[in-house]
């Protein structure tokens, strides 16, 4: 099981000390939300443009706006590895493309209330699948057990067509739930409140690996 760590919540005035509490994290997960798409709003390329020069975990943005399409280039120079896009934005093929174009792995989403068929037409084009199992906008939600569901769908067509997307589960993961995640075909867990509020992060990453 791989960690992706939420820095969500982390403190941004003190951004080089939070980034090494957590450089046992296998990816970076961020958070980008524009007040539309989402009912809040996080932050964007401008501040996160120097996070290469602090660490070298690798990047996973998930952008939760409402149109991705003209931001790609933004979050491609700031050094993503992932960039994760909504199933329910205008066109996402287009946008997938164009991240793929730009020599970045692309991942689709969709929130909680969307049905898993939506996606269908778009698993070959991605390298990962991002299944929210909390109502996107906060942090520190609980975790929706029955988007496990759209997990075991996911992993049946991966093993049915040979797609190549990894499956990502994002929301209310700690220690207590991820006992319901190992064995369902999850490759990696986004997990920030749980992470960020231990006094031990390494051994908070630990708990979920």
């Amino acid at each position: 099981m791989k960690v992706a760590t939420s820095i969500l919540t982390a403190d941004f005035n003190n951004l080089t000390f939070e980034i090494e509490s957590i450089k046992s994290s296998d990816y970076i997960h961020l958070d980008v939300m524009d007040g539309h798409f989402v009912p809040n709003i996080s932050f964007g390329a401008p501040v996160l443009k120097d996070l290469k020069g602090i660490t070298k975990v690798p990047l996973d943005t998930h952008l939760m706006i409402d149109n991705p399409f003209q931001y790609i280039d933004d979050f491609v120079k700031i050094g993503s590895t992932y960039i994760t896009i909504h199933v329910e934005t205008e066109d996402p093929l287009k946008t997938i493309k164009k991240i793929k174009d730009n020599g970045v792995k692309a991942g689709i989403s969709l929130k909680p209330g969307t049905p898993i068929d939506t996606l269908f037409s778009l698993l070959p084009w991605v390298d990962l699948v991002l299944v929210m199992t909390v109502e996107p906008g906060f942090g520190g939600q609980s975790f929706m057990l029955d988007q496990m569901d759209k997990v075991k769908i996911l992993d049946a067509l991966r093993k049915k067509h040979n797609y190549n997307y990894v499956i990502e589960i994002d929301g209310g993961v700690n220690d207590k739930t991820i006992s319901m995640v190992h064995g369902t075909g999850v490759d990696i867990v986004v997990s920030g409140s749980y992470i960020l509020n231990q006094k031990d992060r390494e051994k908070a990453i630990l708990s979920l690996k």
